[in-house]
């Protein structure tokens, strides 16, 4: 199942559109550590033959061998990974005698399908120069072996089986490819290994308390009204003691009854002015509003997903316009909660798209702007607050006029001064409690408020994570998968030239990414890209057929082709060229054309793990996409031409002869 998501946020590579950054998956699947015994270092080759890593395979597979871990099943695969992806004329002489050598430690093995299927690989390297008469008594064998060894046998010596033996298992080798190719729920699933590992769920912390100052500030100017107040009430009880203590009384009342309901709607109408705020006024202040590359590919992913989850109801254009400012606010808290380096936004597309979806279903629900109503204060506790105040004001006046009934100047003086100062520090006073119990109030909501969203991001983040590693294919699925095509593009060649395998010399296929493309790797393994182009090498008698085309790895989609032929004297050279900061290209020049230049792989080395080698990743990848064989190929052809297909040609190979 897709996220449904086509947002792409493509950099520029040598200007050129399409170049995906890569993603590295951190699987254990060839992670070895340093005191690994010869069987898990054995396991571990297996493991890069089986996902099309020969050529560390045969590294791994002979160091268990050399330290002592050796028997049928280990010498089988040790000739696989031997064979694997090479002609018999790649193969040196210090390699035909290492593998003559393995034929006679053949009988010291126990009998089991293990020494079987090695016989079958021995024998099949035996039969490479034998006349087609002689070859059915070792294909019966091989038929016969389980799946397991006879597919592995099929697949690894692809390059070495030629003419007759090529012929016989051909039908075979095209069903089985037909049937595996999109087995495994390929189409629904390619998508998931180009995914990029999640980066986990994080949320804005509440802001720190504001209240220091107010909170030292209170007791002073609380003390201070007490004492004024205290002072007037005083001058008031000497003048009309009745009147004085009646006032007080409903003072006090007024006063309680204000500070209880003015404090809860002080707070909401505060929260509400800073939420606004917040929304409606740029952060010109905070890096992540002023429109950085970063910010800016996080804005254009929540506009994707805002406007492909949209509610019932509103087209994507008005459900953009309607949430402009609640899109603002989350794009600058992503953007400063994920700002770091080399943090990809592709890895923080999963909360983007819980964010969009978690708005959409808010409006559903009718809470989407829910902080300008939820828990607002009731129009009957405003009221009784309004009351109170005016009570409270009346109250005062009174208390004036009865502390002022009973004296000369002199006491009005006194008692308007002590009003005065009354209204003064009660208003300080109030305004600092205000604040020292709002700013408790908000740090507590606020506390709650971040824990409830960063649980409920964590959950959709585990939630994805899990649909991810339960969805995303093996190494093994994606090699099986390719080996599939590239067979079924070799037998349409075939067809369409109208050739069997008796006419062909060699033949080579180099895989090359396609742009635009998206690429991944697990740890330590090769590139893998999203679109591929194909070039097809068959090499027969009369020249080099050569047949392009793109496919596209998820559905195995084929693009463009391009056929081209030419003579053996029309390759004059074939050059390599490297480049760190681009990478590697292939460079054919032919004598009646212009130079064909192939870009092989891009440069990977700002994405190789601390712990990996750049040398050893880029020639990891350079085997597994046939360029080593495919240049060793078009490079003898160039130097010798007519004279290096006579030296190769299969019915003039050496014949390999199995120890006594």
């Amino acid at each position: 199942m897709n996220d449904g998501s086509s947002v792409t946020h493509n950099s520029a590579y040598d200007s050129i559109v399409g170049v995906q950054g890569g993603i590295v998956h951190n699987a254990n699947v060839s992670i070895l550590h340093p005191d690994a015994s010869p069987q898990e270092k054995y396991k571990v080759g297996v493991r890069f033959l089986e996902d099309g890593v020969p050529s560390r395979a045969r590294d791994m597979i002979s160091d268990a061998i050399a330290h002592g871990h050796d028997n049928a099943e280990v010498r089988f695969h040790w000739v696989l990974a031997m064979l694997s992806a090479r002609a018999y004329h790649d193969l040196s002489t210090e390699e035909l005698q290492r593998l003559h050598h393995a034929s006679g430690l053949l009988r010291t093995y126990a009998e089991g399908e293990w020494k079987d299927a090695l016989r079958v690989a021995f024998e099949l390297l035996a039969m490479l120069s034998t006349a087609d008469d002689e070859t059915g008594r070792v294909l019966e064998r091989l038929r016969a072996l389980p799946p397991r060894q006879s597919d592995a046998i099929l697949h690894h010596f692809d390059l070495v089986l030629t003419g007759g033996l090529k012929d016989s298992l051909w039908a075979e080798n095209r069903e089985r490819a037909e049937k595996a190719r999109f087995g495994k729920d390929r189409a629904q699933r390619v998508w998931a290994y180009f995914e990029p590992d999640p980066i986990g769920a994080r949320a804005l912390p509440p802001r720190p308390s504001t209240a220091a100052a107010a909170r030292a500030a209170l007791p002073v100017r609380a003390g201070l009204f007490v004492v004024v107040t205290a002072f007037l009430w005083i001058l008031a009880l000497v003048a009309d003691p009745a009147a004085a203590v009646i006032e007080l009384l409903v003072a006090l009342g007024a006063g309680l009854t204000a500070a209880h309901f003015g404090r809860r709607w002080w707070y909401q109408a505060h929260q509400l002015k800073a939420k606004n705020r917040l929304l409606h006024i740029p952060h010109t202040g905070d890096p992540a509003a002023t429109g950085d590359g970063f910010t800016n590919r996080v804005r254009h992913a929540f506009d994707h997903y805002f406007s492909t989850r949209v509610p019932h109801g509103f087209a994507p254009y008005a459900w953009l316009d309607h949430t402009v400012h609640i899109r603002n606010s989350l794009v600058a808290e992503i953007a400063l909660l994920y700002r770091e380096s080399r943090i990809s936004v592709d890895r923080i597309n999963w909360l983007i798209r819980y964010l969009a979806e978690d708005a959409r279903d808010r409006y559903n629900k009718g809470t989407l702007f829910d902080h300008r109503h939820q828990n607002q204060t009731p129009a009957v506790a405003q009221a009784l607050c309004v009351v109170a105040l005016i009570t409270l004001s009346i109250t005062t006046l009174a208390l004036l006029g009865t502390a002022a009934s009973d004296g000369g100047g002199s006491q009005m003086l006194l008692a308007i001064l002590a009003v005065v100062g009354s209204v003064w520090s009660g208003r300080a006073a109030a305004s600092s409690w205000l604040e020292v119990r709002g700013e408790e109030h908000r740090l507590a909501e606020e506390t709650q408020e971040y824990h409830e969203r960063l649980a409920a991001r964590q959950v959709a983040y585990q939630n994805w994570k899990s649909f991810l590693d339960t969805i995303r294919p093996s190494e093994l699925e994606m090699e099986t998968w390719l080996t599939c095509d590239k067979t079924l593009l070799v037998d349409e060649a075939l067809r369409h030239y109208q050739l069997t395998w008796r006419d062909l010399i060699t033949h080579t296929i180099l895989m090359t990414p396609a742009r635009p493309y998206k690429r991944a790797r697990v740890k330590g393994g090769p590139w893998r890209y999203s679109r591929y182009s194909f070039r097809l090498f068959l090499v027969t008698q009369d020249g080099v057929r050569e047949i392009s085309k793109e496919f596209d790895f998820t559905d195995a989609k084929r693009g463009k082709e391009q056929r081209s032929n030419y003579r053996f004297d029309a390759l004059s050279s074939v050059q390599v060229t490297e480049r760190s900061e681009v990478g590697y290209d292939l460079e054919l020049i032919l004598t009646n054309g212009p130079a064909r230049n192939i870009r092989v792989k891009d440069a990977d080395t700002h994405q190789i793990a601390p712990d990996e080698n750049a040398q050893e990743i880029a020639e990891i990848d350079l085997n597994s996409s046939g360029f080593i064989h495919t240049f060793r190929l078009l490079e003898g052809i160039a130097a010798d031409g007519k004279g290096w297909i006579e030296r190769n040609n299969p019915y003039n190979l050496p014949s390999f002869r199995a120890a006594d």
